[in-house]
């Protein structure tokens, strides 16, 4: 009885899962069986891989203008990011743990393109959930996340494109995102000072 009679809301709970299992709002378990349906779902209405990622990149995108909506909510003292960097930050550090229970394992800025980064993930939760039939060999169920990567920059006012890659590093694979930004992003974070 007493939590219904406390200020908290919804809105105030831990959004993906954490280090402790008290603390848990959506089991593995679950989230794997509701992501797998959904896939399945898109799977069914698509003729090719690029266009079943494509449905789970817009699946994504809704997720991710939430997910930076409820950010800010939570933080009373939140104020919009102006730089690239600190939003790229923001994205690889708060969102991720607030989605996945931790941070990304690495930000990285691309040796060759200015406009490009890398978000790295090694054990991605939509990696794990579902496993890829051989004849669906190319296709990345990590589109999901670059969606909500897309969704969050988007909302924000950094647009870019987001895709998702795996990669094989030795004997494991590693997700990822590249996030390549609108020429209008490079050069207003250009005229920021400071």
């Amino acid at each position: 009885m007493s939590r219904f009679l406390s200020n908290s809301t919804i809105l105030d709970r831990p959004v993906g899962r954490s280090q402790r299992s008290a603390e848990q709002n959506v089991s593995l378990s679950a989230f794997s069986y509701l992501f797998s349906e959904m896939v399945q779902y898109h799977q069914s209405r698509v003729d090719s891989v690029s266009a079943l990622e494509h449905r789970l990149e817009a699946a994504g995108y809704g997720v991710g203008l939430k997910v930076l909506e409820l950010l800010a909510y939570r933080a009373r003292d939140y104020t919009r990011q102006t730089k690239l960097m600190n939003m790229l930050q923001f994205v690889s550090t708060t969102a991720w743990k607030a989605l996945f229970g931790k941070a990304a394992d690495s930000l990285e800025k691309s040796i060759d393109h200015a406009d490009e980064f890398m978000i790295v993930d090694y054990a991605p939760i939509t990696s794990t959930s579902v496993s890829v039939p051989a004849d669906l060999g190319g296709l990345s169920v990590d589109a999901y996340i670059s969606g909500i990567i897309a969704g969050m920059l988007q909302g924000a006012g950094f647009p870019a494109r987001v895709t998702a890659h795996t990669v094989e590093e030795g004997d494991r694979k590693k997700a990822v995102f590249l996030v390549k930004f609108a020429a209008s992003v490079m050069s207003r974070d250009a005229t920021i000072i400071g």
